[in-house]
């Protein structure tokens, strides 16, 4: 596909995508969906010319492993163009919305994981993108499709999970309905029929839902969950699936030097508060041609990783990385901190987060602790998908409200206290009582 396609094709949304850029303060914003997170080092190339030539430069990792342009100008359609001439389309112009798969960033290289779960990926995708009635769905509406990995993000929810296991020794796949791979399952099928299932989840969905019902969530708030497995099992025949949990996720994967279940490694660095430019991804894409297989994987902590680097090569690239002002190391607190766009980007935010994440990273370090933290600049907390240990929620320029997250509270979780600088929450933060925030 190489044509722009034209504006009737494209349906109206607030969201981003690559055939449709959204205004913002800062200008517009083209999200490129990738593939499980994967690029090839000549696509990543265009990425970085298009934001140059039709934009102000800015490229930002996303919470879901996608690439996102800032600031283009007039010329959208040429940078449209330019990024469909480089494969990073959809298969159809309506399917662009919708090709929502979540992978692991390791999927198939993962020393932890069950099986490979890229084929069945592949198969999902290409039916999320051809099958003219999945159009249908939400532009939000997601999929997570788990292999097993050691590197995973487990709390973001998904309309639909599936998570890799064997039992008696085939695969096959747990699955759960607005929800996480940490949740009880709702039943379990083959690996053989998990294209099928993903198919009957989605049909069945759209069947049932209204208009107003874009989630799944909004159904199961109608429908009983029993009621609509039921009406699933008569569609695909699944098993119940007491017994089976999840594997634990090791946190800090996606940052440093790790083995892979061959001989080989990848090298993960983090994109400061998920911000790149053009020349920072020409450099990670030169390095993937040189020392790796030519390839980028994005993850969904708004980190990149070099996947299939031989060990002589790993602590070089890790420097280069570093050298192309990437982070590489947990203990650093700017890799430990999510800001949103802003009040620079964003009309509706109240605070430069991305400015205040900058100035709380270099008090935190001063102090030597490195928490997770969320900079959010309004209630929409569009930069996390889950919540995070801390959540800084913005009330005016500089000023935020203190939230530390609790499994019994909704939302960010326990206010703390109210309208705080930047200043007095480094103090609170390393003051915090309990169990440590980096846990």
């Amino acid at each position: 596909m190489n044509e722009y396609p034209s504006s009737n094709v494209i349906r109206p949304s607030g969201c981003p995508g690559l055939l449709r850029v959204v205004q913002a303060l800062d200008g517009g914003i083209c999200r490129i969906k990738l593939d499980g997170g994967a690029i090839r080092a000549d696509q990543a190339e265009a990425v970085a010319s298009a934001a140059e030539r039709f934009a102000g430069g800015v490229i930002e990792a996303t919470n879901r492993g996608n690439l996102q342009i800032r600031g283009i100008g007039p010329e959208h359609g040429a940078l449209i163009e330019q990024l469909l001439a480089a494969g990073l389309g959809p298969r159809k112009p309506a399917g662009d919305d919708v090709r929502n798969l979540m992978l692991s960033p390791s999927a198939g290289i993962d020393r932890q994981m069950q099986f490979d779960i890229r084929p069945l990926a592949e198969q999902i995708l290409f039916t999320l993108q051809t099958h003219e009635r999945f159009h249908e769905l939400s532009a939000k509406f997601a999929v997570q499709l788990d292999g097993g990995e050691a590197m995973a993000m487990l709390e973001h929810p998904h309309d639909l999970w599936l998570s890799a296991f064997f039992q008696h020794g085939e695969p096959w796949l747990a699955f759960g309905l607005a929800g996480t791979p940490l949740d009880q399952p709702a039943g379990s099928v083959p690996l053989a029929q998990g294209h099928a299932l993903v198919v009957a989840v989605l049909e069945l969905f759209l069947d049932l839902a209204r208009p107003d019902q874009t989630r799944m969530r909004h159904l199961l708030g109608e429908i009983p969950r029993h009621e609509l497995i039921a009406q699933l099992a008569r569609r695909v025949p699944s098993q119940p699936c007491r017994d089976w949990q999840r594997g634990a996720a090791i946190d800090g994967l996606h940052l440093g030097i790790h083995p892979q279940h061959d001989e080989r490694f990848y090298v993960g660095a983090a994109a400061p508060l998920g911000r790149l430019d053009a020349t920072l991804l020409r450099g990670a894409a030169q390095l993937a041609r040189e020392k790796g297989d030519g390839t980028l994987r994005f993850t969904p902590w708004q980190s990149l990783l070099l996947p299939n680097v031989s060990l002589k090569d790993a602590d070089e690239v890790l420097a280069q990385l570093e050298g192309l002002g990437l982070l590489c190391s947990v203990g650093q607190p700017l890799a430990q901190l999510i800001a949103c766009t802003g009040s620079s980007g964003c009309g509706k935010a109240l605070a430069d987060t991305k400015a205040d994440a900058r100035q709380l990273a270099g008090l935190l370090q001063r102090q030597g602790s490195s928490p997770k933290v969320h900079l959010s600049g309004c209630p929409r907390s569009c930069a996390a998908a889950h919540i995070a240990p801390v959540t800084l929620l913005a009330v005016a320029p500089g000023r935020y409200d203190l939230y530390f997250r609790e499994a019994t509270q909704p939302g960010f979780g326990v206010l703390q206290a109210r309208n705080l600088t930047i200043e007095a929450l480094s103090h609170r933060l390393d003051a915090r009582p309990g169990a440590p925030l980096d846990a």
